[in-house]
């Protein structure tokens, strides 16, 4: 039996300047989701995070994300987790990935942070990386040297296309993700090439 996911959280930066840019790719997945399950997000103070909630039938879900800039993306999943009394295995954390081509689409349980700044910092201050997560493809810029400048800058009208193609493919099997069926969504996005 798959564990219902209490808790979206899309990773990163605040602020227009950062709005479009490949790091941002979680905000990108909730601000796509939220629209579609028509819910706009209100600042929640006490977490850093601008939260909604969707209810429907038997999901209850909050769609969250940290406004505490990404390399600090652990406080507000901690403080979360903490008033909600959530287990991390209940959820989804949607972030960008420069190791996978601009709109491949990866589920994972588990796993380290491959130098992701706002997963090492939720393994960091939660003490475990057994949650759920949503890799969103932006590209790798070639070379180590320009990681940084790549993931803060935005990424070309054919990759973004990419990139929101990809996103709208997930939102179709929204079910699946609020049961929590990664297995399953696994199994139907990490085979396409």
């Amino acid at each position: 039996m798959a564990n219902q996911v209490k808790l979206i959280v899309g990773l990163g930066n605040p602020g227009p300047e950062y709005q479009m840019t490949r790091h941002n790719a979680g905000f990108w997945f909730l601000d796509a989701l939220a629209g579609r399950l028509s819910l706009a997000f209100n600042t929640e103070k006490k977490f850093q995070t601008e939260v909604c909630r969707f209810q429907q039938s038997n999901t209850d879900c909050r769609l969250a994300k940290p406004q505490t800039f990404m390399n600090e993306s652990g406080s507000a999943v901690q403080a979360m987790l903490n008033f909600y009394k959530l287990e991390l295995s209940q959820i989804l954390v949607v972030h960008d990935e420069i190791d996978l081509e601009p709109g491949t689409i990866r589920f994972k349980i588990g796993g380290g942070h491959g130098g992701h700044n706002g997963l090492r910092d939720i393994i960091q201050k939660t003490g475990a990386n057994n949650f759920n997560r949503l890799r969103i493809g932006v590209g790798h810029p070639g070379s180590k040297d320009r990681v940084i400048s790549s993931v803060l800058g935005r990424p070309s009208k054919q990759d973004e296309d990419k990139i929101i193609n990809a996103i709208v493919d997930v939102i179709e099997q929204r079910d699946w993700v609020f049961a929590g069926e990664i297995e399953k969504l696994m199994n139907q996005f990490n085979q396409k090439k």
